[in-house]
């Protein structure tokens, strides 16, 4: 990012072409600061409109910008000389207030999209109008990387960089902003920033700023910029990190480490306080140790993903709803070895056709299986020992397409029948009498003695 007070030395301006319309001729400036270059445009009048100022304010002399012309002031030599002229106006203007420079010309530089001090003097002003009304009507708040580098660059310097008279751009309604938050949202980027070269999510930060943190939620994010974790480490309940090319969440637990070894890793990388962790729509291939370092999570979302086995939550004893949606399971083998008490779980849009796996999940209430391959009706048997099952969800199997599907499902659930939700919907009076009658027919040609049946109520 632009750092005006590093790179003051080190300011590039120039005007190589215009951009002309019918009646309007557009100036592009290319504006270089040290490593970062972007570019801004410009019609005639804006330069007037700043030379004002400039004049009035700054003791720029009135004759430096080139004048204005009504008559031929379309002709292509004329342009060109104007062109010319701005150039020269720009970096005389420059190289005469650049120790200064006054916030007019910085924002028409645009210094205020790219470079710390003035990106930094924008969010102020904005908070310090706007901050008492933003919190009232949301705790949370959406920042970009960009600016989250730019609070971090600047709560390294040990006092403030330059004086600024007008008090509504000072950092401190920034901090006091960020300090009330209790939710933040980071979307970042892998493309360059507008017209410059700046690439958001390759700039470092961190989130010391938030002391009052809980929620956390990250989009398109590069996850191993974030140094010094350790406030949301102890004080975010809930952390969700989508769209961000993700492939190990080893890569999230021990985002600030150098060597991400989890397995010595010490109590400075554990999640205090995380209950609810969402790491859907990424790359993960499997369930890492890293969980060990949050232990206390108790819903977790790792949908959309591309996992195929189910292990590494054994460390989570507390976890109660998973999300393994749009995966690639094509098999469960004896999920309550890791799953002992999960209570919601979903497997929906996987390849899963046997529900053997599921047949120990003694604490599971609700199960959705939507949109997978199971195809014979059999295989519901595997849930008719749960005793806390309520919901079951089975809509796009091929076993939903086949006829009296409802009926010859529930019948294999048995004596829990009448108390599950197939499909989000409870069996009516006249399924549960043609359940009873199923059961009592498989029953006989099992060669057993078919139970008495109890009056429905």
């Amino acid at each position: 990012m632009a750092n005006f007070l590093q790179h003051r030395n080190e300011i590039g301006l120039q005007i190589p072409y215009v951009e002309r319309d019918i009646k309007v001729t557009i100036y592009v400036i290319h504006v270089t600061l040290g490593p970062v270059k972007w570019q801004v445009k410009h019609r005639y009048s804006a330069f007037a409109a700043l030379h004002e100022i400039l004049v009035a304010d700054h003791g720029v002399a009135k004759d430096l910008l080139p004048p204005k012309k009504v008559i031929g002031n379309q002709d292509p030599v004329f342009i060109e000389n104007r062109r010319a002229a701005l150039e020269t106006y720009l970096r005389s203007v420059m190289n005469f207030l650049k120790i200064a420079m006054p916030q007019e010309l910085a924002f028409f530089l645009h210094f205020h999209q790219y470079e710390v001090l003035y990106l930094l003097q924008s969010m102020a002003l904005q908070f310090f109008n706007e901050g008492d009304l933003l919190l009232q009507n949301s705790s949370s708040y959406k920042f970009t990387p960009l600016q989250l580098h730019a609070i971090s660059e600047r709560l390294r310097q040990p006092c403030p960089p330059v004086d600024i008279p007008d008090k509504r751009l000072d950092l401190s309604h920034v901090l006091d902003f960020c300090w009330q938050l209790t939710k933040v949202e980071i979307e970042g980027s892998n493309f360059p920033l507008n017209t410059s070269n700046l690439i958001q999510n390759n700039l470092p930060y961190n989130l010391s700023a938030f002391k009052s943190l809980r929620h956390l939620v990250m989009t398109e994010v590069n996850v191993t910029q974030i140094k010094d974790a350790q406030n949301i480490r102890a004080h975010v309940h809930s952390l969700a990190v989508h769209h961000s090319q993700l492939r190990s969440i080893a890569t999230l637990a021990m985002c600030d480490a150098l060597h991400k070894d989890v397995a010595s890793a010490g109590e400075d990388y554990t999640w205090h306080r995380l209950t609810e962790l969402d790491l859907s729509f990424n790359y993960l291939e499997e369930i890492d140790e890293s969980f060990r370092l949050m232990a206390h999570v108790r819903k977790l979302k790792l949908s959309h993903n591309k996992l195929n086995r189910v292990t590494g939550l054994t460390h989570l004893p507390h976890l109660s709803e998973l999300s393994l949606s749009a995966n690639a399971f094509y098999s469960i083998k004896d999920l309550h070895c890791c799953l002992g008490n999960v209570v919601r779980l979903d497997l929906s849009e996987n390849h899963i056709s046997t529900l053997g796996g599921f047949s120990k999940l003694y604490s599971l209430e609700r199960l959705d299986l939507a949109r997978n391959t199971v195809s014979d009706v059999s295989e519901a048997s595997h849930l008719s020992g749960l005793p806390n099952l309520e919901y079951l969800t089975l809509t796009g199997n091929p076993v939903s397409t086949t006829v009296d599907y409802r009926t010859r499902v529930l019948e294999r659930l048995s004596s829990r029948a009448a108390d599950i939700y197939l499909d989000n919907e409870r069996p009516n009076q006249k399924e549960m009498d043609t359940i009873a009658i199923l059961q009592v027919l498989r029953v006989v040609k099992e060669g057993r003695t078919p139970p008495p049946r109890t009056p429905s109520t």
